[in-house]
């Protein structure tokens, strides 16, 4: 039994009973998962009986692990009863609990705020335009060709960007230090691989030869004991590279791409750059869209939904920067910011975001806007081939709440399809260019010239 309290805006107080006989089964099922813990002279660890701890021990010895056990099911059966949609935490607050009363107990909520729609059909909006810029094309066959370089051995003194074979020692004070002494490492002059100075003090060294260059480790530097502090490194060069990089023509065509010539491939990479811009636009259009739309929307928005957003976009942060080996707090440390001002800089499009997702969300609701069964089976066939799974397995996988999440999904992009559709687009006029002023000194011309 449930019944909820109006306690602000967008905030209630659920008041949610749990009978005694579901309380006395989470009581004994508490008990069983902690019997083990208690010792009791005249029994055995783990065999002593439930009515003997309790004698022992105090009657409530199991209450607050029998409330753990009984409190998510109950909470979520009330707030489904009810029709709630909570948007926070539950404040819980115990009113009573006892062997003959069960419990009693309220969770304070904020709650999913109503949307009073605005104007959403036929509002005016700035339709985005694919900017396709082909050097773009260039820009990926030099990237594929720097992937299919070949480092060739050259007899000559090092120089920038060549790759070279060293061995160094690294001192402070005169006292070598750990992780400061290498053999036959490979270092690419100019990647900023090691400590700022040391790659541009090996260039014009010759093979064979050594010497000792001064560098200083930066004030941030990892290493503590190393960190502002000068060290000289002895270092001897064993090979020099260089770059040679592959001919651009219809054999550098069919090694990289699946093309027999050049201009097939240059043809596919300005195809594929030209969709990638039209996909940026069309999305361009669809935020101006939404925007115009939740303009003219009012909502109450709980701040709490907000610092949610906040929550995962950092927490969306945190997973990328991991991948590339970075750790959120040495990512705040180098740029010399903190997680205060970070979530500062989150909250303006955070905020933006949730109303966004509201808005639309109503308007779905609205206009009763639902996926398509082909929708939704085009989408799971892409997701097992994802996934590399047969669509029956993969459809097993996915029944429930996350086939539920697919279609929410679907249904929300079919909503922003729609409004875009009934929207009023132009195309931003491009401002004219700017004359160039007429210079002073130079005299203004008759119609009649002398010729």
């Amino acid at each position: 039994m449930a019944k909820v309290e109006n306690v602000d805006v967008n905030k209630v107080k659920v008041s949610i009973e749990v009978s005694k006989e579901d309380f006395a089964a989470a009581l004994q099922e508490a008990y069983v998962k902690s019997k083990g813990n208690f010792a009791v002279q005249g029994f055995r660890k783990g065999k002593v009986p439930k009515s003997v701890v309790e004698n022992y021990y105090g009657e409530g010895i199991f209450f607050e692990d029998a409330f753990e056990i009984v409190f998510p099911d109950s909470y979520q059966k009330a707030v489904e009863e009810l029709e709630l949609v909570p948007v926070s935490r539950p404040d819980i607050d115990i009113d009573k609990i006892g062997k003959e009363d069960g419990i009693v107990y309220n969770a304070t909520i904020f709650i999913k705020p109503d949307v009073e729609l605005g104007e959403y059909k036929d509002v005016k909006a700035e339709k985005a335009v694919a900017k396709v810029d082909e050097s773009g094309v260039q820009d990926e066959i030099n990237r594929m060709s720097e992937q299919n370089v070949r480092w060739v051995d050259v007899e000559r003194a090092a120089a920038d960007k060549d790759k070279v074979v060293i061995d160094y020692s690294g001192s402070v004070d005169g006292e070598l230090f750990d992780g400061g002494t290498a053999e036959n490492q490979t270092l690419e002059l100019g990647s900023g691989s090691f400590i700022p100075g040391f790659e541009e003090q090996v260039i014009g060294l010759d093979i064979g030869k050594e010497r000792d260059i001064t560098v200083s480790f930066p004030k941030e530097y990892q290493a503590e004991h190393l960190a502002g502090k000068e060290a000289v490194f002895h270092i001897k060069l064993h090979e020099v590279k260089e770059k040679e990089m592959p001919e651009v023509d219809d054999e550098f065509a069919q090694d990289v791409s699946e093309f027999d010539t050049l201009e097939e491939y240059k043809a596919d990479i300005l195809k594929n750059i030209t969709e990638a811009a039209q996909k940026q636009a069309d999305q361009e259009t669809k935020t101006n869209v939404i925007k115009a739309v939740t303009e003219t929307a009012k909502i109450d928005l709980p701040e709490v939904m907000i610092e949610n957003q906040i929550d995962n976009q950092i927490q969306q942060m945190e997973y990328s920067m991991m991948y590339q080996g970075i750790k959120l707090p040495d990512y705040l440390k180098m740029m010399g910011t903190t997680m205060e001002a970070l979530r500062a800089d989150y909250k303006e499009p955070a905020e933006s975001m949730v109303i966004s997702q509201l808005v639309v969300e109503a308007i779905q609701k609205a206009e009763k806007i639902e996926a398509s069964d082909e929708q939704v089976e085009a989408e799971l066939v892409k997701r097992a081939e994802q996934y590399k799974k047969e669509l029956d397995e993969y459809k097993k996988q996915v029944e429930g709440d996350e086939l539920s999440y697919i279609k929410d999904n679907l249904g929300y992009d079919n909503t922003v399809a729609f409004l875009v559709e009934n929207a009023e687009l132009k195309v931003a006029k491009k401002k004219p260019a700017k004359k160039a002023a007429a210079k002073k000194d130079e005299p203004k011309k008759e119609n009649n010239e002398e010729k």
